[in-house]
């Protein structure tokens, strides 16, 4: 099968727009699951749909009581997305189960090869809800969540086939799963630049958010004097500068302003308030959790020189999760069995993965991003790039001991 076209097949499932857009529960995403129940059965699945919209394909072992190893990755995108984010990691595994399905081989666990609904977060104010349900995470009240048409999670998951009421029943043993391996594009450059096709994820970055919000005085630009200005756009810069500059000298540490907002932003009065984001990432939980003090630091003696207000109100936090040793291990010789030079790496970004963290041991494989390019319809993995990955995933599955 030739992977590209196939994913550019699936690709036309999407939203009118510029690249794909396809959110949860919609007509784009029942087309896409059409699409991928051919996959699944082709490869000798059986396939259904479970209550949280989750598309699974079961390939049976010999053993009717043994565990469960779970592939796949998520089918929705982001608005304009690439043709490879998320539904690659679908399509992947599914090729690698394939070839077993054509040996008529049997194995000594089932696989299960999943499509998740919602990774992004993108249509309702919440993410990762599949494999959440699956884990026993998922807070029932979040089903409340509306979209901007005002449609709830629960109206669209029911309108859709899934069962709110049936959710809290998926929730699985963590005795009956061997493990989660998610095939995904990198999402960044490092594979381009070493110039390899794969790399095994070390761990998922943890993550914390803050809004900050600084008050000063808006007042005429013409006539306030400089040394009398209480100015919180050029606090808020002078804060994202020394923020940039202590992530730069601090290891395994990023930090990021990606909004801002300006009142009353206009050409020719002093800017009186102004609220921006403040993002930290982490494999290092520790170090997550203690450059939090030092970022406050920073801002609170830049207010104190400028005479600006300051209040902080944490968004959003995420802990790190480590990938599974022992199926990181398989996965990594799986990678060098083939000739491939082994390049491990941590991911920046969430993934499926990170939730299904809390059921069981997690392993992640990347392949490699054109110019690291992601969320983006220019977004791109090389064909030959993701056969290898196919051909990993069989190693993996052929090799591994449960």
């Amino acid at each position: 099968m030739n992977i590209l076209k196939t994913l550019n097949t699936i690709a036309q499932c999407s939203q009118p727009s510029f690249g794909v857009t396809r959110l949860p529960f919609t007509k784009e995403h029942k087309q896409a699951n059409k699409i991928i129940t051919q996959w699944m059965k082709d490869a000798g699945m059986q396939v259904h749909l479970d209550a949280a919209g989750t598309l699974i394909g079961t390939y049976k072992s010999s053993n009717k009581n043994a565990k469960t190893l779970i592939l796949g990755s998520h089918q929705d995108s982001v608005i304009n997305a690439g043709r490879f984010d998320g539904i690659m990691g679908v399509l992947l595994p599914i090729l690698a189960v394939k070839k077993f399905h054509q040996k008529k081989t049997k194995l000594p666990f089932h696989i299960e090869c999943v499509a998740f609904a919602d990774e992004e977060g993108v249509r309702f104010p919440t993410a990762l809800m599949g494999p959440q349900v699956l884990a026993g995470t998922f807070q029932m009240k979040d089903i409340r969540f509306k979209d901007s048409k005002g449609i709830s999670i629960q109206q669209a998951l029911n309108s859709f086939g899934g069962n709110h009421r049936k959710l809290t029943q998926l929730k699985r043993s963590k005795k009956s799963i061997v493990g989660f391996v998610e095939t995904h594009i990198e999402q960044g450059p490092v594979l381009e630049k070493h110039k390899l096709p794969v790399g095994v994820v070390t761990g998922i970055s943890g993550i914390t958010r803050y809004t900050c919000t600084l008050k000063g005085k808006a007042s005429h630009a013409g006539t306030t004097p400089m040394n009398l200005r209480q100015d919180a756009l050029a606090g808020a810069a002078e804060i994202i500068h020394d923020l940039e500059k202590k992530a730069r000298s601090t290891k395994n540490i990023i930090i990021t302003v990606g909004s801002i907002q300006n009142t009353p932003n206009a050409v020719n009065v002093i800017s009186g308030e102004v609220t921006i984001s403040v993002e930290s990432r982490s494999l290092d939980n520790k170090k997550r959790v203690s450059i939090q003090k030092e970022i406050a630091s920073i801002i609170k003696k830049i207010c104190r020189a400028r005479n600006l207000a300051c209040q902080f109100k944490r968004t959003y936090d995420q802990k790190a999760v480590l990938c599974d040793k022992r199926l990181t291990g398989a996965l990594s010789k799986s990678v060098k069995d083939l000739g491939y030079p082994l390049m491990k790496i941590p991911s920046g970004a969430t993934h499926d993965a990170s939730a299904m963290s809390d059921l069981c041991p997690i392993a992640m494989l990347f392949v490699q991003s054109k110019d690291g390019l992601s969320h983006n319809p220019k977004e791109f993995s090389k064909e030959s790039d993701m056969q290898v990955a196919v051909r990993v995933l069989e190693n993996l599955i052929t090799n591994l001991k449960v």
